[in-house]
């Protein structure tokens, strides 16, 4: 199980053949991890002002299938392990009926503090409100 995100694809979204820009299935992937953060009841906003900062630190990305222009997708998410200030993201986009898999990722998102820009663990009560209210998107934090 994942959170889910839905999304459509947009003109701004494909190259000149009318696919997805590959780099744009990133986008999609971040839009969908605020998602999964803001469902959980914390705003991007929200964890900036009390000092925290969320920085990509490693992307391994395999593309499947292309999308297209107008084609709903969902983005599924998961956090697959979660350590200090390191978490790692499981993703795939895939076609909003679910037929295909189109590009997944896992992509490891390091916490930091926003005056310094140095780790700093995961806000506890972040972690607890996205095991709670969205177990489908958790895996046990590791020791």
């Amino acid at each position: 199980m994942a959170f889910c995100w839905p999304i459509r694809v947009y003109i701004e979204d494909t190259d000149f053949g009318g696919i997805v820009y590959y780099v744009n299935y990133l986008k999609f992937m971040e839009r969908a991890r605020t998602e999964l953060l803001r469902t959980s009841g914390w705003a991007q906003e929200k964890l900036r002002e009390s000092g925290y900062l969320f920085v990509v630190g490693r992307v391994e990305v395999q593309y499947r299938s292309p999308a297209r222009l107008d084609d709903q997708l969902i983005i599924r998410t998961r956090i697959s392990s979660q350590r200090g200030a390191r978490s790692r993201f499981v993703q795939q986009v895939v076609r909003g009926d679910g037929s295909d898999l189109l590009c997944e990722a896992e992509v490891e998102v390091i916490c930091v503090e926003a005056a310094t820009m140095k780790p700093r663990r995961w806000p506890k009560a972040l972690l607890e409100s996205i095991e709670q209210k969205l177990p489908e998107a958790w895996v046990k934090q590791e020791s």
